[in-house]
């Protein structure tokens, strides 16, 4: 008997500080309107996607002590956006990421399930950590933590909030939360914590939301990563463009969930991907070749060098040829504030093997970069695109994409107007929605539903 085929899920990005967008497209718009995030978000649920995704940005990046001018320098905070667009929007998931080093498991279980309420259950946190210090100046504590004491923190962080969101949950709680009274019983919201990060004991004062708990997003790949989101997370992020390194990640992470007592349904998998899409594959190749000449300009092309030589190369021509110097591999990074800087543990060798690829290729500086960074992960026509995309899903390479357009905010509508019809007649993805909250769209039970789940099983 053949495997009945997986649903696909559909989320969209709104990029933030990035690589991807192309600012200086005519049809490039505003990131801090909030006309751009409610054409974003329209266009979304008008395709049925699960969910809205906004990545943070909590300092300016520099580069060389300067701010680094070639993408967007800021926006308006996460919640503010997010619970705007729950009041022009009825079903469409609103995810953002909240870091778990500089805040407090108050103040975030206290937002998220508001937000949760404003918006019919429709809330999703992405918890991360901050990892350098340059970041940690903007905030009272400073510095930064280790990488292991990051997840531990993370990982005290996450499990203190869920106590605060189930604080309010049991059948002790007799007030009609419809009418606003909840003082029936004083035992609700009542709460102690005690561990290695925090000690807070008091009252949660936001009732039981429409999905119990926000959806857990989760985005490390490091081991430490992979485990947080085995043992925690509802959905982990994804890096691996491929389909054969999808494939590995998709495994690794999927057989780690057993020694939580957890099912593998219980954890999506989803990567980021982009696409350039046109009428024809040829016409698709042409654009994305545009596109990455867009993305990659020649003063970008120097800065991202300047992540691996960790050298100011701004008297180099990006059109010429590699600097015949070695990167310098103290520890005073001339880049704040960007994660390309861990990226590359052993600047020498990469400097050498980016080296032996420009004079093979008789690759130029810009030409190595738009070669070795981040390309369209879909490239075609609506019908190669809805294909390809529909094998990734159905060979475990993923449960679905975060589709990240160039164009914000209207890079999304022509994927919505063509693709996503294929993916429905194909039956791979849904025509409506069947449930109001986030937990429905994709498949996850309620908080409490699991639990009993749990209970009946031991």
């Amino acid at each position: 008997m053949s495997k009945p085929l997986k649903q696909i899920h559909l989320a969209a990005h709104f990029p933030g500080v990035n690589n991807t967008t192309v600012w200086s497209d005519p049809e490039a718009g505003s990131h801090i309107e909030f006309s751009s995030f409610a054409h974003f978000a329209k266009t979304a649920e008008r395709a049925k996607f699960d969910f809205l995704f906004l990545a943070e940005g909590l300092r300016l990046r520099e580069q060389g002590g300067k701010i680094y001018d070639l993408d967007v320098v800021g926006r308006p905070d996460t919640f503010t956006i997010l619970a705007a667009l729950a009041a022009v929007t009825e079903h469409l998931g609103l995810t953002g990421t909240i870091n778990s080093t500089f805040n407090e498991p108050y103040e975030v279980a206290r937002q998220f399930a508001s937000l949760d309420h404003l918006s019919g259950g429709r809330s999703a946190w992405n918890v991360v950590t901050s990892w350098d210090a340059f970041t940690g100046e903007n905030f009272r504590r400073g510095g930064f933590l280790p990488q292991q004491e990051r997840y531990s923190r993370a990982k005290e962080f996450l499990a203190t909030t869920q106590e605060l969101f189930d604080s309010w949950q049991g059948d002790e709680i007799l007030a009609d939360q419809a009418s606003g009274v909840f003082l029936r019983d004083a035992k609700a919201g009542s709460f102690v914590h005690t561990g290695q990060h925090f000690d807070i004991h008091g009252q949660f004062n936001v009732p039981r939301s429409p999905q119990g708990r926000p959806v857990i997003f989760q985005a490390g790949d490091s081991d430490e990563g992979r485990e947080f989101a085995a043992s925690s997370a509802d959905a982990i992020f994804s890096r691996y463009a491929t389909l054969k390194e999808g494939q590995a990640f998709y495994t690794d992470v999927k057989n780690r969930l057993a020694k939580y007592g957890r099912r593998q349904d219980q954890l999506l998998i989803l990567p980021a991907a982009s696409f350039a899409l046109a009428d024809t594959d040829a016409e698709a190749e042409e654009l994305a070749r545009t596109v990455r000449r867009q993305q990659v300009s020649g003063a970008t092309a120097l800065k991202h060098l300047e992540f691996v030589w960790n050298r100011d190369l701004s008297r180099y021509d990006p059109e010429g040829p590699l600097p015949d110097i070695d990167p310098d591999v103290s520890d005073n990074h001339i880049s704040k504030g960007r994660a390309q800087v861990r990226m590359y543990r052993d600047p020498l060798a990469t400097a050498r093997e980016w080296r032996e690829l420009a004079e093979a290729n008789k690759w130029s500086i810009r030409d190595l970069v738009i070669n070795t960074g981040n390309r369209q992960n879909f490239i075609g026509s609506p019908e190669t695109i809805a294909r390809t995309i529909n094998e990734y899903v159905q060979a475990d390479a993923s449960d679905g994409f975060i589709l990240v357009p160039h164009i914000t905010p209207t890079g999304l509508d022509t994927f919505a107007d063509k693709v996503v019809p294929l993916l429905q007649e194909q039956g791979v993805f849904r025509t409506d929605y069947e449930g109001p909250t986030l937990r429905h769209h994709l498949g996850l039970a309620h908080p409490d539903e699991a639990r009993g789940e749990q209970r009946a099983a031991s």
